[in-house]
């Protein structure tokens, strides 16, 4: 059985830090691309960051460049999404991907909110 489990997720105050991990089973994580989207109410979901199988190709979403580190550990089945000087505007459900080849997996999503 495929999972995605996201954790990490919380409240912190503007220019604090998290960091999101996502743990994988039940399919060849190694061989999948992955990564981190965001949805905030009422908005679409977009991606903030993807890395892929060797831990290359990074790109991230220009609202997010230099704040935050997308990383893989593919010994450990786990992606992280390490996220400093966080923004009221950061504040959303963050969901991993993993991809290949059309096939694509979802975590359910944990909740980050960033208010003083």
């Amino acid at each position: 059985q495929v999972q995605l489990v996201e954790s990490g997720g919380g409240l912190v105050q503007p220019g604090g830090s998290l960091r999101l991990s996502c743990a994988a089973s039940g399919f060849d994580f190694s061989t999948y691309s992955m990564s981190w989207h965001r949805q905030a109410p009422g908005k679409e979901r977009e991606r903030v960051a993807a890395i892929i199988t060797g831990g290359g190709g990074i790109n991230y979403a220009d609202s997010v460049k230099g704040r935050f580190t997308i990383s893989r550990d593919n010994a450990k089945n786990t992606v992280y999404l390490q996220m400093n000087k966080l923004r009221p505007e950061d504040t959303a459900v963050y969901y991993c991907n993993a991809y290949r080849f059309g096939d694509t997996y979802w975590g359910q999503g944990t909740q980050v909110t960033v208010s003083s």
